[in-house]
């Protein structure tokens, strides 16, 4: 797998294990009016780390995700239920497109020091979320990649 339109192909199958019955894949997005508490409820209920901050026009206007709430409403010690989400989030939105390569998108996080990435197509411009990937499923891809090489590396000794 070298590409993130390769690896929001096969996301689901990640998802096949403990947060299955419970995870749908889809980006979240939340309108950037909404408070924090909603934004941490959201987030809660299906088990993500990360949301697409919408304005009213539904464009991207940020991102916020569950260190931004930690580091910026906990320890602050803000009300989230008073807290506007557009107070709060990462506003300058770091993405990739989905002919992005895994690897420039693990050094994309790396060097960020992030762990959710947008994924944007400019060739849709109706649509252009076309997804998220998070470092877990960077993990997920790249542990499935070891899987097919250790597969094929036992079948070549096997075979002598």
């Amino acid at each position: 797998m070298n590409t993130v339109a390769q690896l929001l192909a096969h996301k689901q199958h990640w998802n096949d294990g403990d947060h299955a019955t419970h995870r749908i894949e889809r980006v979240h997005t939340i309108p950037q009016a909404s408070t924090a508490l909603d934004a941490a409820k959201l987030m809660n209920e299906h088990h993500i780390g990360s949301l697409i901050v919408t304005d009213t026009f539904n464009n991207i206007a940020g991102i916020i995700t569950e260190r931004d709430i930690l580091t910026r409403i906990v320890t602050a010690q803000l009300d989230p239920a008073s807290t506007p989400i557009s107070k709060v989030m990462t506003k300058e939105v770091i993405h990739c497109t989905p002919d992005s390569s895994l690897d420039e998108v693990r050094h994309l996080m790396t060097d960020c020091k992030i762990r959710h990435i947008p994924v944007i197509d400019h060739n849709n411009p109706k649509h252009p979320l076309a997804g998220i990937v998070s470092i877990g499923d960077l993990n997920a891809a790249f542990a499935t990649d070891l899987n097919i090489e250790v597969k094929s590396l036992r079948q070549y000794i096997i075979a002598g």
